[in-house]
């Protein structure tokens, strides 16, 4: 019995190194099982991160393309009413030449009146008109050339020589352009 006892504590002791390295291989994989977890859960979060990161920027260049836009409607809001009043401040010049050429000094002075308080609301709306005089040079970015004809001279060659309507412009956009007749 004495010679069992002993070979069964040698065995104990050869199977205790063997279950020793089980036991350390276990636990290690659980290490490992949980850091790769840890791993994975800091990962998502990077990505989460990421996401998140990515819609605040795109949320904030939203945010400023719209208060851009706002800020652009407010400007040409009232463009097409202000186009459609052009054709007036027209009627209006012309009216102011022939009435010109009466006598009648209150018709005059009852015009002028009507003329500028329409044109001091319109330049109070933003309305600006362009000083485009005979004798300019002819840039075909902001005028528009009706026709041309034979230069009187040659310093008009390439210049205007006559302007038809005149042209508006709303803040920096240019709502009519002036037309003109060049000299060729």
């Amino acid at each position: 019995m004495a010679k069992n006892n002993k070979e069964e504590k040698d065995l104990k002791e050869q199977e205790a190194p063997e279950v020793m390295e089980q036991e350390t291989e276990e636990v290690q994989e659980e290490v490992q099982d949980e850091r790769s977890e840890v791993e994975i859960l800091e990962d998502q979060l990077q990505v989460e991160k990421d996401k998140f990161l990515r819609l605040f920027a795109e949320f904030e260049n939203f945010k400023r393309r719209t208060a851009k836009e706002r800020m652009e409607l407010f400007k040409t809001a009232g463009e097409g009413v202000l186009r459609d009043m052009l054709p007036v401040l027209d009627d209006f010049d012309r009216a102011m030449i022939e009435i010109n050429k009466s006598e009648d000094e209150d018709l005059i002075t009852g015009v002028k009146l009507i003329s500028g308080k329409l044109r001091t609301t319109l330049v109070g709306k933003g309305l600006e008109e362009f000083d485009v005089r005979a004798g300019d040079t002819f840039n075909a970015d902001i005028h528009e050339a009706i026709t041309q004809i034979p230069a009187p001279n040659d310093d008009m060659k390439g210049k205007v020589v006559d302007v038809i309507e005149k042209g508006y412009k709303l803040g920096d956009k240019i709502i009519r352009f002036p037309k003109v007749v060049i000299g060729q």
